[in-house]
């Protein structure tokens, strides 16, 4: 058991990265074939991809000055778009930190303005927290 735990953590963490992943489908899959409590899968993963935003946060907050190198994970024009959108929208646009393609980049642009960490952590949980309970929701619905 707490292997698959550990197991959907890992797999949550380095998807909440810029890397690609799908703890979604990895979710979805421990919840149909164990019988692991509900409210653990989700805090596992939950737990997990707050943590790799912490990462991406990181990486904004002590790599931005190398933003305009080729390896830099935000392409220079995602980086504009990104950076305009958090200016407008601030902490706000981090309840956005769940969705695919935007969100990585967001957490990363919320680590280059400095947003401090006691804001930054609640409300990327909050957001990966309603994502997995909507997945894990339409998951009870249909199973």
């Amino acid at each position: 058991m707490i292997e698959i735990l550990i197991s959907l953590f890992s797999v949550a963490f380095l998807s909440a990265t810029l890397l690609p992943g799908s703890s979604e489908v990895m979710l979805v899959g421990v919840l149909a074939n164990s019988k692991i409590s509900i409210f653990m899968v989700i805090a596992a993963a939950t737990l997990g991809n707050t943590l790799g935003s912490g990462v991406n946060w990181g990486i904004g907050r002590y790599l931005a000055h190398f933003r305009k190198a080729k390896w830099f994970p935000v392409k220079p024009e995602k980086f504009e778009r990104y950076s305009a959108w958090y200016s407008k929208w601030g902490i706000w646009s981090l309840l956005l930190s769940w969705a695919p393609v935007i969100g990585d980049p967001l957490t990363v642009i919320a680590g280059i303005a400095r947003t401090p960490l006691v804001i930054f952590v609640p409300v990327v949980l909050i957001a990966k927290l309603v994502r997995y309970l909507v997945v894990a929701g339409v998951f009870v619905l249909v199973w």
